[in-house]
């Protein structure tokens, strides 16, 4: 996927907002494949402003339960990734794409693994060679524990898809505050 800056991104925003080019003739005029990322980045700049169209500096993290709550409210609605994304103030909507598509692969245990590539410190390089025997080391006690956090897991989903289905508004009212201070949390 290819990365492209603030200044571009605001400049095709600016330029469809004036009403000349449609999404696809702006894509068409910019050499880009496809429409969809200025459809996104408009609705993210109405939404967020200039400030939704930045990189962010550091690497948000969401909690598995959160990634649960926006699946099941897109499931739910039938709300796009880019409404969704809106709705629960992401403003990367592709990543909701890639929840969707680990939790298909390997369960709610997939949505829990970081992204990307751990930094190799040195302590990471000593205990790489280890890391392997490790994994094999887990004593049968270990495994259920982590089981079992599993199953707590997909039953507190399940408890909260329950009172969203019930009352989505009422849900999502309650719970918009909990998630917005997890958003501006950095991670470690």
């Amino acid at each position: 996927m290819a990365k492209y800056s603030e200044e571009f991104k605001l400049k095709l925003v600016k330029e469809y907002q004036d009403g000349k080019l449609g999404y696809i003739l702006l894509a068409k005029k910019y050499d880009m494949k496809d429409s969809t990322p200025i459809r996104r980045w408009v609705k993210v700049y109405e939404k967020f402003g200039v400030e939704g169209l930045k990189r962010k500096k550091h690497r948000e993290t969401y909690s598995v339960q959160f990634k649960l709550d926006v699946l099941s409210f897109m499931k739910r609605t039938g709300s796009s990734e880019t409404d969704t994304a809106l709705v629960f103030g992401i403003t990367n909507a592709p990543m909701i794409a890639a929840w969707k598509r680990a939790l298909l692969e390997g369960g709610t245990e997939a949505l829990d693994r970081p992204k990307g590539r751990p930094s190799m410190s040195d302590k990471t390089k000593k205990n790489k060679k280890n890391k392997h025997i490790e994994d094999k080391e887990l004593t049968y006690e270990q495994k259920l524990e982590r089981e079992n956090e599993l199953l707590r897991l997909e039953v507190e989903y399940l408890k909260k898809l329950r009172a969203f289905q019930m009352d989505p508004k009422g849900y999502l009212e309650k719970h918009k505050q909990h998630y917005h201070s997890n958003l501006k949390k950095p991670s470690n």
